[in-house]
């Protein structure tokens, strides 16, 4: 899949990878999409309610081994 950013916040918990993808995806433009790696689980939900809160679109999520993929386009 393509994206325009990548951000890493692997050994991060929560608040930290939401907070990080919050920072990114506000210097960059409309329609541009983020890619975010994170290892903490809970993270999955939580960029579920961060992209229904923000109104950005969560435009998949995967699990890879340990890892957590979101990837989210800025609105």
């Amino acid at each position: 899949m393509k994206f325009d950013k990548e951000i890493d916040t692997r050994g991060l918990n929560c608040p930290l990878p939401i907070l990080k993808a919050k920072k990114a995806l506000s210097e960059m433009a409309t329609g541009q999409s983020l890619k975010v790696v994170a290892t903490d689980p809970g993270s999955t939900r939580d960029f579920q309610a961060f992209a229904k809160q923000t109104g950005n679109e969560l435009i998949d999520q995967q699990t890879v081994n340990d890892e957590y993929i979101h990837i989210l386009r800025r609105r």
